[in-house]
């Protein structure tokens, strides 16, 4: 079981997101429970690294997401730290998920929020392997968060995991937006849902991780790894629950 550190960035600082309402997200002014310079991203990115042993992050470009530029510069710093970085910058084009490797990602997040096709995530995952192709399953109160007009609309979430896994997505993200940031928890009924139907794909958890009891539930449920942002600001989760949740099967 893997922590992957998450920063989410916005109008170029880190911010703290919070149950998906993105016009009122702050910039982060804490990690591991000690103040940090509002919003600077490098500083977090080094933090979780240096700090709390995390060795991979997770960023989340959420003016890319929105169809504005992305942060390339700092997406590629943030790499030069050496850990593998996922990255979700509203891949829509073999073209966007080359300039995602050429910035440094290791692993490429084609998101249900911005998919135009399956056979646009189906594209990607021949063109650079599905073993680097990252599909996010996002959730918002459990609903899949796609337009009436998108693919997948009226698709169960478990229904769409397996779609994805056959368009060739080596892995699953599972996230309810509306659980980011609130200390609800995850929910595990639908997590093992998912790990059932998909059993050949890695499953990644997040939205809601409170604490190390949490990690452990996401492990017996299957999961490969945790996402984490709240939890590791405000020092509820440390550097020995980062490490000791290796052990974890």
């Amino acid at each position: 079981m893997r922590i992957i550190g998450v920063l989410d960035l916005l109008g170029g600082h880190a911010v703290h997101a919070r149950r998906g309402v993105r016009a009122e997200y702050a910039p982060v002014t804490r990690v591991a429970g000690k103040p940090l310079q509002a919003g600077d991203g490098r500083a977090l990115a080094r933090a979780y690294v240096e700090r709390l042993g995390i060795e991979e992050l997770y960023i989340a470009d959420l003016d890319a997401i929105a169809g504005r530029e992305w942060h390339a510069e700092l997406i590629e710093d943030i790499g030069a730290l050496g850990v593998p970085v996922w990255l979700d910058a509203g891949l829509q084009t073999v073209a966007d998920a080359r300039r995602a490797q050429d910035l440094g990602a290791a692993h490429l997040v084609v998101a249900l929020e911005t998919l135009p096709s399956l056979d646009a995530l189906a594209t990607i995952s021949t063109a650079v392997g599905g073993s680097r192709v990252v599909f996010s399953l996002d959730l918002r109160d459990g609903i899949p968060v796609a337009g009436p007009d998108g693919p997948l609309a009226a698709d169960t979430p478990e229904a769409i995991a397996v779609r994805a896994v056959g368009a060739g997505a080596g892995a699953i993200v599972l996230i309810d937006l509306a659980r980011v940031g609130s200390g609800q928890g995850v929910d595990l009924v639908l997590v093992s849902r998912v790990r059932t139907t998909t059993a050949g794909a890695r499953l990644v958890a997040g939205g809601g991780v409170r604490d190390w009891n949490d990690v452990v539930s996401l492990a017996d449920a299957g999961c490969d790894a945790a996402l984490v942002a709240t939890s590791l600001h405000d020092g509820r989760f440390g550097a020995a629950q980062v490490t000791g949740a290796r052990s974890l099967p």
